[in-house]
């Protein structure tokens, strides 16, 4: 199959859409932010132009973060020296860690910072043996020689849009800040809302890297569109259509514990995302349902935000601010096959299923065979198809996207396919333990390139992989289990029956 042939590969036809944002996720105007037109000549210093709306926490001199001078009315004066991004990597622990060095320590190791797993998991599907600890150890790979270094220059350059050292594409819903303002300051179209810093970040932080058809997404029940201008809705107009997180998406059944008003770190606490656990490779802290639905779990020991009250285990909701009675498992299948069997095989609704990922490299100017696929999910890349397919536009744009650690600018741009998207079949298998566990292809990849003298370097080289690019995956699209998961059970049965035949 050609490299072009794969991104006019037909995708299934899906209906309804939602992009509109809950209302807790409705964002603030970032006037506050923004410099007033006027200066304001009752203050001296940064605040006669700045208005920042500081919390009392953090009501101390502009300079201390942001360094400069802040007793100077000239802007060349109190410009001077300044650290725009205090908050990121680069200049956390000066500015941070002066005040909160144990949190500066501990984030630099954890999952959301190293993105280690993730990194490894790719590189050594596509011929890595060794083990990085994070990605800014991914080598530079201007000129890959072979999968490895073309993987190496997707990751870097495609896939990491997300993570402490970017502050992501600038859609309405998606540009953020960097290192610890990521997480600990309100952002809406890549402005701070305010200054004020939040001790617990809301869903609007953690969706701000988790959209798309990732963890996260699902939880508030969305599936995003086809990149195909003929899978998405609606299939034209001449009107404005608002992105806010780059795709359109379906709206299907939320999570449970969402629907109730729970947040991500109602489960998912700041000691366990900002820390990290090390047993050789880097590992994931481990979150299990057991911990709260499980009687004998919550006598051994309760969560931090779980109590006990007359007989009744509640637990208090860093999203509603309400108490809500935990469900115990109380279904003998919970017993008897809680070792065997994930919770998420029975109670997941459904889950993603993205089959065949093509991305391919193009280094020419040619974009035709694009001109439905403009929307990409990546700013850079839309930006780019959109300018140069418009046949009013006299000039064009190079073929270069940036490096999204060290910032530079490379030749080249990351094109992004599907085979088929689906979500109505929750595939299962086994994961490391033995476990059914709910499955999805991650690592369904196959990268190819064509060079800046159309010729095709790569083609469709796909990622090695021992289960068909399937990976254990948790769905957080929890629901009853309903009347098929037995059925979801038997057909699993009977198919691993069959594969097991001589």
């Amino acid at each position: 199959m050609s490299y072009l042939s794969l991104f006019l590969a037909c995708s299934l036809f899906l209906a309804g859409c939602s992009d509109t944002p809950t209302p807790s996720e409705q964002p603030k105007r970032p006037d506050a932010e923004k410099s007033p037109t006027s200066l304001n000549s009752e203050q001296n210093g940064c605040k006669r132009c700045h208005i920042p709306h500081q919390d009392k926490a953090h009501g101390f001199s502009c300079s201390t973060c942001h360094v400069g001078n802040d007793t100077s009315n000239d802007q060349k004066d109190a410009h001077a020296g300044l650290v725009a991004q205090p908050a990121h990597p680069a200049s956390m622990a000066q500015a941070c860690g002066k005040c909160h060095p144990d949190q500066v320590t501990g984030v630099v190791r954890s999952m959301h910072f190293t993105l280690a797993r993730e990194v490894n998991l790719v590189r050594k599907a596509f011929g890595a043996k060794e083990t990085l600890s994070g990605l800014t150890q991914i080598p530079v790979a201007d000129a890959p020689k072979d999968p490895l270094q073309l993987a190496d220059d997707l990751l870097r350059r495609r896939c990491l849009r997300c993570h402490p050292y970017s502050s992501g594409d600038p859609y309405p819903y998606v540009n953020h800040g960097t290192g610890c303002a990521a997480c600990h300051l309100d952002f809406t179209d890549g402005v701070p809302t305010s200054h004020t810093f939040l001790a617990t970040p809301g869903d609007k932080q953690c969706l701000q890297c988790h959209y798309g058809n990732w963890v996260g997404a699902d939880y508030y029940g969305r599936f995003e569109h086809d990149f195909n201008t003929e899978y998405r809705t609606p299939y034209t107009t001449k009107e404005f259509f608002t992105r806010p997180y780059g795709v359109e998406y379906h709206q299907l059944a939320p999570d449970i514990h969402q629907q109730k008003g729970m947040i991500c770190v109602d489960c998912h606490s700041g000691i366990k995302l900002m820390n990290s656990q090390k047993t050789g490779a880097q590992k994931r802290s481990a979150i299990l349902c057991k911990d709260c639905h499980l009687q004998k779990s919550l006598n051994k020991s309760l969560p931090s935000n779980v109590s006990q009250e007359k007989g009744k285990y509640l637990l208090h909701s860093k999203g509603d601010n309400q108490q809500h009675e935990i469900p115990l498992m109380r279904d003998p299948a919970h017993t008897t096959s809680q070792d065997s069997i994930s919770c998420q095989a029975c109670h997941a609704q459904w889950a993603f299923n993205d089959t065949g990922i093509h991305l391919l490299r193009n280094d020419t100017n040619e974009y035709d065979a694009f001109w439905k696929l403009t929307t990409q999910g990546s700013w850079e890349v839309e930006h780019l198809l959109t300018y140069n397919l418009n046949p009013d536009t006299s000039t064009t744009l190079a073929p270069t996207m940036r490096d999204k650690i060290n910032g530079e600018e490379k030749k080249g741009i990351w094109h992004q396919g599907y085979t088929m998207r689906r979500w109505e079949s929750v595939q299962l298998g086994r994961d490391t333990n033995g476990r059914i566990s709910v499955m999805r292809p991650v690592l369904d990849l196959h990268l190819s390139w064509i060079d800046e003298e159309h010729k095709v370097r790569f083609d469709a080289v796909a990622a090695q992989s021992n289960s068909k690019g399937l990976q254990p995956y948790t769905p957080h699209t929890t629901g009853p289990a309903g009347i098929f998961y037995r059925q979801r059970l038997q057909d699993y049965y009977r198919l691993e029956k069959e594969i097991k035949k001589p």
